[in-house]
């Protein structure tokens, strides 16, 4: 194996542990906000989840992040590298200002960048990458309205219930996390998988895009070990900045975010679970009161979202130019 995709590999497995770091926020923020569980019995409890959700639910994501963007044809090893030291280092910069990015969004941002950047537009293949960006960007859109819909629903359903139903719903969301946490592994991990198998194909050791199992047993296990690791900051932003998040809440938020997240990943569509996760409490938080929801707080994650794929786009585009001058064509 060359070491040109031994570095593709690696570069892949520490994107494969950062999303995990900043994605366990999505599942555990609203678990541990409401008190359901301690915060180290929440995140391993979802790494197990997360190492699983690949080998239940298949890996349509994998495929169409490593063939129906970009042909593998047309793609180089320097272009990987590229692309995923560019969403390496947006996933660092946004950890640390603590900022609920998305990662799925610095990986296709990458993509596309440094493949304009070293083959040109007519390397992209339009029909796929648009598939991608409505996922990524109607998604969210989704998990709001789902996130609104379902906690009327669940208010009407426990209307007559006494206070104890509060302990009804803080246990409930252990299921409802685990749920979240097996569609975020099948949906992200995936997207590693995608990124080295395409690597694999475009470097002559497999014939066919197909993703091996030791590739999966590799994503699964480093998103899991990420997961584990938790991304605490962007926990507390999650968390506690949005409204101070009950039990119902927290029960009704999470059980959105899984259906949207979990049905897209079935049908192949990348989405990004920090978006689904925070446009479903935003889309709790509203049925109860709009004015309840901090709108100024999600403005600045807003703002994260839509510089993400033009920021990586760019970094990209530069990285490959560097490295095309360190590891020629």
């Amino acid at each position: 194996m060359p070491a040109t995709l031994i570095i593709v590999i690696v570069l892949s497995l520490i994107f494969d542990f950062l999303n995990g770091v900043h994605d366990s926020s999505n599942i555990v923020a609203t678990m541990i906000s409401t008190r359901a569980l301690s915060p180290r019995k929440a995140l391993s409890m979802t790494a197990l989840a997360e190492f699983a959700g690949p080998f239940i639910f298949g890996v349509a994501v994998a495929e169409t992040i490593g063939h129906e963007i970009v042909g593998s044809d047309s793609i180089s090893i320097q272009v990987l590298i590229a692309a995923l030291l560019s969403a390496i280092c947006w996933n660092l910069l946004t950890w640390y200002l603590g900022f609920p990015s998305s990662s799925s969004h610095a990986l296709i941002g990458g993509i596309v960048g440094a493949v304009v950047m070293g083959v040109g537009w007519q390397a992209i293949l339009m029909p796929g990458l648009t598939k991608v960006l409505i996922a990524l960007f109607i998604s969210p859109v989704i998990g709001f309205i789902v996130g609104f819909i379902m906690l009327r629903l669940v208010q009407l359903l426990s209307f007559q219930a006494t206070p104890r139903v509060n302990g009804v719903f803080k246990r409930s969301q252990i299921v409802t996390s685990l749920a979240l946490a097996l569609s975020h592994g099948t949906n992200d991990a995936q997207k590693t998988m995608g990124v080295i198998t395409l690597a694999l194909v475009t470097g002559g050791v497999i014939p066919s895009f197909e993703v091996p199992l030791w590739v999966k047993l590799l994503c699964a296990s480093m998103i899991a070990l990420g997961t584990s690791v938790g991304g605490w900051k962007l926990i507390r932003t999650l968390g506690a900045k949005f409204y101070k998040i009950r039990p119902i809440d927290g029960f009704s938020a999470q059980l959105s975010s899984a259906s949207v997240i979990l049905i897209a990943s079935l049908f192949g569509g990348p989405v990004s679970t920090t978006q689904v996760v925070s446009s479903s409490i935003m889309g709790v938080g509203a049925a109860e009161r709009i004015s309840k929801v901090r709108w100024g707080v999600a403005g600045e994650i807003l703002t994260a979202w839509f510089l993400t794929i033009p920021a990586t786009a760019l970094l990209a585009a530069g990285l490959y130019w560097l490295i095309i001058c360190i590891i020629p064509l």
